[in-house]
């Protein structure tokens, strides 16, 4: 069964997070701070997260950085009180998946947890391997190799990574690519600017002057093969 640590300080917002995700049909546990959270992910290495970003003691960041530390794949979606654009690109900026601000709708946060779910697990169909240049995905095992480097990279990461390469010279503005990758018909397209940020990070020689993952002005971006 998939597992989701539900990770906040709130009694309330747990229960209710709780209620919802099990009504899906997903195993849930439950941690109140930062220690918790991460004895409970070494324990039962949960699918999924969620992680308020303000918790006692040990706070979220770090609780996230260690928990990205030990396994650097877990899909993490960040939960906060203050929901001001310098929070949501914090979140974002420092590997989180998806973020959601308080007060939210339990059923949207559930329908975008399964939306990740589904979008980090592995494959049944046979695997396909994408290559370009340096860089190899296989889209079964969800791993990037760049000259035979492992990348480090999120669920989202990896999703907007391989809908880039498969259609390598179309250009996607953000609205569409939050549709195709994210699965959301609305939400804050700053989200699709970081992941493009970081993305660049780890498959650009020289991220300041990509060009590979290129922006075409007024538009969006798009993928250009083997840095033509």
């Amino acid at each position: 069964m998939t597992t989701v640590l539900v990770v906040d300080d709130d009694p309330t917002v747990r229960e209710v997070v709780a209620t919802y995700l099990r009504r899906d049909g997903l195993d849930v546990l439950e941690a109140a701070d930062g220690p918790a959270a991460l004895a409970a992910d070494a324990d039962a290495e949960p699918d999924l997260v969620v992680l308020d970003l303000m918790l006692p003691g040990l706070d979220g960041l770090e609780v996230f950085r260690r928990l990205r530390a030990r396994r650097g794949g877990v899909p993490v979606v960040m939960l906060t009180a203050r929901g001001d654009e310098a929070d949501r690109v914090l979140g974002l900026e420092v590997g989180a998946d998806d973020y959601v601000a308080k007060p939210f709708s339990p059923r949207e946060l559930v329908l975008r947890i399964q939306a990740l779910l589904r979008r980090s697990a592995p494959s049944a169909t046979p695997a396909e391997v994408l290559t370009d240049g340096d860089l190899v995905i296989d889209t079964r095992a969800r791993t990037v190799t760049r000259g035979g480097d492992a990348l480090q990279l999120t669920a989202r990461e990896f999703d907007l990574l391989r809908h880039l390469v498969a259609t390598a010279g179309t250009v996607w503005s953000r609205t569409e690519l939050m549709n195709d990758v994210w699965g959301w018909e609305y939400g804050d397209e700053s989200t699709v600017t970081v992941h493009v940020r970081r993305l660049r990070e780890k498959v650009e020689a020289e991220p300041s002057k990509p060009r590979r993952l290129v922006t075409v002005w007024g538009v969006g971006y798009r993928w250009d093969p083997d840095g033509a």
